[in-house]
C-alpha cells in the first residue's frame, strides 16, 4: 500500500511516516517506480509507534521498544525498566506542572485586575517581589 493509504490506516500524517523513515525507525519497501510500499508488518510497526508516541515515549525509547518487540530473546524486565523510567519522568513532569499551577494561581490571586498599572504577575515575571 502507498503512504497515503498507510496514513489513513494508521491515523498518522504522511509527514510523520516520512520522518520515521528518515530517522530509520522503519524502512518501507520500494516499488520499481521508487514509491514507498507499506506491508502489513509496516502498518503494524506504525501503529505500534503511534501508540507508544501517544503514551509519550521518546523517539529513542520507541526505537528501543521496537527492537525489543522484534527480539524473541528479550526479557519483559527490559521492557518494564523502560516503561518504569518513563512513568517516573511523567510523574516528575506532573509535579513540575503542579508547582507551576500553584505559583500562577497565587499570582492571579494577588493581582487585583483593576485599572491600576501595578501588577504582581508582571512584577514576579520581572523578578521583583509579589
Amino acid at each position: 500500500m502507498n503512504i497515503s493509504d498507510a496514513a489513513t490506516q494508521t491515523g498518522l500524517p504522511a509527514k510523520t511516516i516520512r520522518y520515521y523513515e528518515d530517522i530509520s525507525l522503519l524502512v518501507p519497501d520500494r516499488a520499481e517506480n521508487g514509491y514507498r510500499n507499506f506491508s502489513d508488518d509496516h502498518i503494524a510497526m506504525l501503529q505500534f509507534l503511534k501508540r507508544a508516541r501517544d503514551l509519550g515515549f521518546s523517539i529513542e525509547e520507541c526505537r528501543t521498544l521496537l527492537s525489543l518487540y522484534s527480539d524473541a530473546n528479550r526479557t519483559s524486565a527490559e521492557v518494564k525498566a523502560i516503561a518504569t523510567k518513563h512513568l517516573s519522568d511523567i510523574d516528575e513532569k506532573i509535579n513540575i506542572l503542579k508547582e507551576m499551577r500553584e505559583t500562577l494561581a497565587h499570582l492571579i490571586h494577588c493581582c487585583d485586575g483593576d485599572h491600576r498599572p501595578s501588577c504582581p504577575i508582571l512584577n514576579s515575571l520581572a523578578g521583583t517581589s509579589v
